[in-house]
């Protein structure tokens, strides 16, 4: 473990600043940057300059907005973990097999983040590709990642989440969500109707290490055009778990 004199303070100031900026905060001025990170307003202001200077932001003189130089930083990991590498194949796999597109996604706190994804068409309104980020209450391979967690473990990270509603069909209730989960562990499934999306369902089934460990999720989603949600485990609960099972056998 690192001496509190080697961590570099400014380094982290600069992190805190890069994550402050998102779908919902595209483009921010200092002010705003510092209400949102905590900093103080010249600490913001100097963390946005270097930012700038070093071609990671953009600025017109008032806002800031992040270039795409930052997605360096966020594919360099993700393309030097090995878990992105051997579930690509057969993503493309499953993706082929049931015409619809397929995703694998990691737990990070109260959000999964996408490490590989096999597109056949876009269901949703917003673009997925490795390194996005979705409520983890709300979709089913964030739900099939709870369930993997001690029950108060996966309790807290719901009561910690942002439960304002994203759709008229998604959970706001703390208890419902919890239901949900605990039925996901019970099952060995998720299956989410519209609660990220109106016209979107999905269902997903965790990844097991070699060792018996969940370590990441792999959901198909689509068009709800089905008479009823629970139709997709007929069609596609199967396909997800022999790719579950071949998985097993590789991942570490």
């Amino acid at each position: 473990m690192a001496n509190r004199t080697d961590i570099i303070g400014s380094l982290g100031k600069g992190l805190l600043v890069i994550e402050a900026f998102g779908a919902e905060r595209p483009r921010m001025a200092i002010s705003e940057v510092a209400e949102a990170t905590g900093l103080d307003r010249a600490t913001a202001r100097r963390c946005l300059l270097t930012l700038h200077e070093l071609g990671y932001a953009d600025y017109d003189g008032k806002f800031f907005t992040l270039t795409a130089r930052v997605l360096r930083l966020g594919m360099g990991a993700l393309a030097a973990m090995p878990l992105a590498q051997l579930v690509q194949p057969w993503l493309d796999q499953l993706s082929d097999r049931i015409g619809q597109s397929t995703s694998v996604s990691i737990l990070d706190g109260t959000e999964i983040v996408y490490l590989a994804r096999a597109a056949q068409r876009r269901v949703m309104s917003i673009g997925l590709m490795p390194g996005s980020r979705l409520p983890v209450h709300c979709t089913s391979m964030g739900r099939v990642l709870l369930a993997a967690l001690p029950r108060d473990q996966a309790l807290a990270l719901v009561m910690s989440s942002d439960l304002t509603p994203r759709t008229p069909h998604s959970l706001t209730d703390p208890t419902e969500i919890m239901d949900r989960i605990d039925t996901a562990r019970t099952d060995g499934y998720a299956v989410i109707d519209q609660e990220v999306e109106s016209g979107l369902r999905s269902i997903a089934v965790p990844l097991y290490s070699v060792h018996g460990r969940v370590i990441a999720a792999v959901n198909t989603g689509v068009a709800a055009v089905q008479a009823d949600a629970v139709d997709l485990v007929g069609l596609y609960l199967d396909p997800l778990l022999k790719v579950q099972d071949g998985l097993r056998r590789v991942l570490r």
